[in-house]
């Protein structure tokens, strides 16, 4: 099947004329009465739907064998040096938060506190589960919640 927008479709649709597109981009249409005959519109209406038929059988195959670039990930190796050193110290500030963020659960909150905090954040379950397990109401959850993260943002700040 052919694209009904393109050149081909364009003059195989019109049986009483012969479109084609200039170098400009426009359009121009021969009618029958622009010929001396029959016979020579004809003959050069057939020309013109054959060659637009090859014509866009070729673009057609073309793009059915073309793969888009987009979306494909740049290899690893590309990195220039400077990219691999800005990674290595970005990954030795992911590190230290992790090191920072894990004395100061350890350190700073009660045990219920970092129970709870493990459990929202890093096991995923929501205050109404964490609730319902530990038998107590959903609003002392987000409170303990809040208050273990008041007390992380102030070890931070000594910290840092």
């Amino acid at each position: 099947m052919y694209d009904r927008k393109s050149d081909y479709a364009l003059n195989k649709t019109d049986p009483d004329a012969i479109v084609f597109k200039t170098a400009t981009g426009a359009y121009i249409r021969l009618h029958r009465e622009d010929f001396s005959s029959e016979e020579e519109f004809d003959r050069w209406k057939g020309w013109s739907d054959e060659d637009y038929r090859v014509v866009d059988v070729q673009n057609n195959a073309y793009t059915k064998q073309t793969v888009s670039l987009e979306g494909v990930p740049e290899q690893a190796d590309s990195l220039s040096p400077e990219q691999l050193l800005i990674e290595q110290y970005d990954q030795l500030d992911r590190e230290q938060f992790c090191r920072l963020l894990s004395e100061g659960i350890n350190t700073c909150l009660s045990e219920t506190q970092r129970r709870r905090l493990l459990k929202f954040y890093f096991e995923g379950q929501s205050e109404a589960e964490i609730a319902q397990a530990e038998k107590v109401a959903q609003p002392n959850i987000a409170e303990s919640l809040w208050r273990a993260k008041e007390k992380l943002k102030k070890f931070f700040k000594k910290a840092i």
